[in-house]
C-alpha cells in the first residue's frame, strides 16, 4: 500500500473529485484532504491510498493534470521526519 501526495488542488475540489481521477488506476482505499487545524479550512493538498501497482501507474499518468484550472502535483508521499521535541518553558 503506497500513499501519495497531491498538491495544487483547487480549494473548491472535493475528495470525491480526487477519487474519480484516481479510480480508472486501481482501488482507492482512502482519500484525505488537509485542513488547517487552526481555522479548519482545506490547505490545498492530500494523500490517496492505493495498491503499490496501481499507485506507481497513477503516479506516472496524473502527474501534473489539470484539476479546476489547476495542475496538480503528484508523486509518492514520504514518510514524516520525526519532528524534535519543543523544550517547556515555565
Amino acid at each position: 500500500m503506497k500513499s501519495i501526495y497531491v498538491g495544487n488542488i483547487p480549494f473548491r475540489a472535493t475528495e470525491d473529485e480526487v477519487r474519480e481521477m484516481f479510480d480508472p488506476f486501481g482501488d482507492v482505499h482512502e482519500v484525505k484532504f488537509v485542513m488547517d487545524r487552526e481555522t479548519g479550512r482545506f490547505r490545498g493538498f492530500g494523500f490517496v491510498r492505493m495498491d503499490d501497482a496501481a499507485a506507481l501507474e497513477a503516479i506516472e499518468a496524473l502527474d501534473g493534470k489539470q484539476l479546476g484550472g489547476r495542475a496538480l502535483r503528484i508523486n509518492e508521499a514520504r514518510e514524516r521526519s520525526p519532528r524534535p521535541q519543543r523544550q517547556q518553558s515555565y
